[in-house]
């Protein structure tokens, strides 16, 4: 591993992003939730209390027993700004407190209803996720790189579909490119994929697991989502449900797909894990005994998403140029990353790559989400 103590810990105070999403973007959440279902005065009065607390106030106790938090680092930072901590654990501290406040964990009429279900389902069943569904019956030679962009690219996955590896912007737009280590690691076993946003990416990320299942590129697939609702749109089980129903509604090539995922359920290729730490506020590094153990036996596991690589490589200001393989030495086994960029943190860039960058955008590029890449440590399975 690289000297972690050359790339701090980015706080909520790190910089104008991390500062943004804690001050607006949290805010604007909150009045979102707000208006999306008829809450009552209880939730109404626990929305206003959190607006003022995350903007203004300090890290509060969790009512109940929280199941977790004070393991995840809760009596450390209470009393401490929002501003001061880590950012990555205000960030997700802050949806717990929202789920509190909605009274998501009851009990009560509002237990298990997932707050951000109306702005989930509007993107499942925008006419863009048609077009984009429409697009599988025409995906040309090469489906193989046009399903592994599509799931790159999350919801531009119109964009996605439409490519293959020799063309156009998409492939241009990458800062690192393993996706050829990526196909060789895949050749039959276990591939295990930590999904990220729900709705028009997790429709992507089925294709791609649907494709591998089909093709025998993998034997079976494990699908990690979150056990309840977290960053918004991130895919709980529910949302899984929506985006095979999406799928097996759709006419042509779609349905096809939709009907791989439901007998791959059916009869277990397929699984879909919702593990406790995958809402954890922590890094993987610091991941539990039985789901290191899970991505040990795996050909292949997979993150996706912005979040997903903060928590794999660790939510740090990294030198871009630090190898990805040396930040994500300790992990148990091959492993991918399927990131478009939105945030500051960034490994495995050539030098070159990087000064092109910061020449032509500054800063931008890392959080613009105009960006992607595709980063594979193969590990041990790099001999065989």
């Amino acid at each position: 591993m690289p000297d972690s103590a050359a790339a701090p810990v980015i706080l909520g105070s790190t910089g104008p992003f991390p500062h943004s999403v804690l001050a607006e973007r949290h805010p604007a959440i909150i009045r979102q939730v707000r208006d999306a279902f008829p809450y009552g005065p209880e939730q109404h009065r626990a929305l206003d209390a959190l607006l003022h607390n995350c903007t203004e106030g300090v890290i509060e106790p969790l009512p109940g027993d929280a199941s977790g938090w004070r393991d995840w680092g809760l009596d450390t930072y209470a009393g401490r700004s929002w501003f001061d901590v880590p950012w990555l654990w205000s960030e997700s501290y802050f949806y717990r407190r929202l789920l509190d406040a909605v009274g998501y964990f009851g009990p009560g009429p509002w237990q298990g209803i997932d707050p951000f279900r109306p702005f989930k389902l509007a993107e499942l069943d925008a006419k863009e996720t048609d077009e984009e569904l429409a697009a599988l019956d025409d995906l040309g030679g090469d489906p193989d790189q046009a399903l592994l962009h599509g799931s790159l690219w999350g919801n531009r996955a119109d964009l996605g579909f439409r490519l293959s590896a020799e063309s156009g912007e998409a492939v241009s737009a990458l800062v690192a490119d393993d996706s050829a280590d990526l196909w060789r690691l895949l050749r039959g076993g276990t591939l295990c994929l930590v999904a990220d946003n729900a709705g028009r990416e997790l429709v992507p990320d089925l294709l791609l697991i649907a494709h591998l299942l089909d093709t025998g590129r993998i034997a079976d697939a494990v699908l990690h989502i979150k056990p309840y609702p977290y960053y918004v749109s991130d895919a709980t089980t529910a949302d899984v449900l929506d985006a095979l129903r999406r799928l097996t509604a759709a006419p042509g090539a779609a349905a096809g797909y939709g009907r791989i995922l439901w007998s791959a359920l059916s009869d277990g290729r397929l699984t879909v894990r919702a593990h406790p730490f995958s809402c954890a506020p922590l890094p993987y590094t610091e991941m539990p005994g039985d789901l290191r153990a899970e991505f040990a036996s795996a050909a292949l596991t997979i993150f996706k998403g912005d979040l997903n690589y903060r928590r794999l490589v660790g939510d740090r200001l990294w030198p871009p140029t630090t190898p990805f393989a040396e930040v994500t030495a300790w992990f148990p086994g091959p492993v991918a990353a399927l990131r478009t960029l939105k945030s500051d943190v960034i490994t495995g860039l050539a030098a070159d790559t990087e000064a092109a960058l910061d020449a032509a955008e500054g800063q931008r590029w890392r959080t613009a989400g105009t960006h992607a890449l595709i980063q594979v440590n193969a590990g041990t399975s790099a001999a065989t």
